[in-house]
C-alpha cells in the first residue's frame, strides 16, 4: 500500500487523474493495465507491490482499483453518501410540504393511527417521552394531550424541526415539547431518561436498525414501553394488491408532483418494501433485550403500532 499510496496517489494528482481517474486513460483494461499506464513494475502493477490483480493493476467497470477505490473516493471527494446523509438532504428538501403530503396520500388516516398510538400510550401514564424521528413534531403534539410532564422530540433533520417549533408555539406547547437535532443512533441523553419512547414511521430510515433500537432502549426506564408505528405489508387480497399498486405508482408521482422531489417519495415504497415487518420486526425487538411484544395491525395491514416494553 505505500507504493500505491505514496507514488501512484501522487500521480493521479500531478497529472489531473490523467492516468488514473479518467475515462480515457484510466478507464479501460488497454490504458490501465498495461505497462504504459499504472501496470508495469515501475509502477503499480508488480506483486511486490500494490499492482497485482488484487490490487493496483485491475480495472472495475473503467475505474483502476489504486490499492482500494475507497482510497480514491477519499483523496479526491468522491466517498459515496451514507444512508443517513441522504435521508437527512430529503427531509430537509422535502419538510415545506411534508405533513401535507403525509395527510393527502395517506387520506388523513394517518391522524387515526397516530391517535391510536397515543390511546395505547396513556394505559401507561409516562411522565416523560421521548419521540424519535419526531420530524415536524406532528406525535409530540399528540402526545402533549396526556399531559406528561415533558415531552421531547429529535430528529436529523433541522428543516423539519424548524417547522415544528413554529407549530409548537402556534399551540402553545413550546414550553412542554423541546424539539432537538440528535440522531438517534447516537441519543444525547443518558440510561433510563424516559419512561416511554416513540416512533412514527421513522425506524425504516435508521442507518443502522440493531444501533438504533438499543440506544432506544438504553435511554427507556425498566418497566417503560416503546411504541412503533411504521408502514407493513398488507397480506391479504385485495388490499395487498391495491396497496402495491398505490405505493408503487400513485405515492411517487404525487409525491413527486407536490414536493418537488424526484427521489423522497420514490424511496418510501422501497424502504417499507426493504424493512422487515410483522414477526421479523418483533425478533428484533426481541433480540434488542425488550419483551412483552406485540403487533397491533391497521387498516388491513398497511401499517402496524408495535409495542415493546423494557
Amino acid at each position: 500500500m505505500r507504493e500505491c499510496g505514496n507514488a501512484g496517489m501522487r500521480e493521479c494528482r500531478n497529472a489531473g487523474m490523467q492516468e488514473c481517474g479518467n475515462e480515457e486513460n484510466a478507464g479501460n483494461a488497454n490504458n490501465a493495465g498495461n505497462a504504459n499506464n499504472a501496470g508495469n513494475a515501475n509502477n503499480a502493477g508488480n506483486a511486490g507491490n500494490a499492482g497485482n490483480a488484487g490490487n493496483a493493476g485491475n480495472v472495475d467497470n473503467g475505474r483502476i482499483d489504486c490499492g482500494g477505490l475507497e482510497i480514491i473516493k477519499f483523496f479526491f471527494g468522491m466517498a459515496e453518501p451514507t444512508k443517513k446523509e441522504i435521508v437527512r438532504e430529503m427531509f430537509d428538501d422535502i419538510s415545506p410540504k411534508y405533513d401535507f403530503l403525509n395527510h393527502f396520500l395517506s387520506f388523513g388516516i394517518d391522524r387515526g393511527w397516530r391517535k391510536k398510538l397515543v390511546r395505547i400510550l396513556d394505559t401507561y401514564k409516562p411522565p416523560r417521552v421521548l419521540d424519535v424521528a419526531t420530524g415536524t413534531g406532528d406525535l409530540a403534539i399528540s402526545i402533549a394531550a396526556l399531559k406528561p410532564q415533558k415531552i421531547v422530540g429529535i430528529d436529523i433533520s433541522e428543516k423539519m424541526l424548524e417547522i415544528g417549533r413554529v407549530k409548537l408555539v402556534e399551540k402553545g406547547l413550546d414550553q412542554l415539547i423541546t424539539l432537538r437535532m440528535a440522531d438517534a443512533e447516537k441519543i444525547p441523553f443518558s440510561d433510563n431518561s424516559f419512561e416511554a419512547i416513540t416512533v412514527a414511521f421513522g425506524v425504516r430510515n435508521y442507518e443502522n436498525l440493531a444501533l438504533g433500537l438499543q440506544e432506544m432502549r438504553r435511554v427507556l426506564r425498566p418497566g417503560g414501553v416503546m411504541l412503533i408505528l411504521e408502514f407493513s405489508h398488507p397480506d391479504t387480497f385485495p388490499m395487498k394488491q391495491l396497496y402495491g399498486i398505490y405505493s408503487r405508482f400513485v405515492i411517487p408521482v404525487m409525491g413527486r408532483i407536490i414536493s418537488g422531489n424526484i427521489k423522497a417519495y420514490t424511496y418510501l415504497p422501497e424502504s417499507v418494501a426493504a424493512f422487515p415487518s410483522g414477526n421479523d420486526f418483533l425478533k428484533i425487538l426481541e433480540k434488542t433485550g425488550l419483551k412483552n411484544t406485540k403487533q397491533l395491525r391497521l387498516s388491513m395491514g398497511i401499517a402496524s403500532i408495535y409495542v415493546a416494553e423494557k
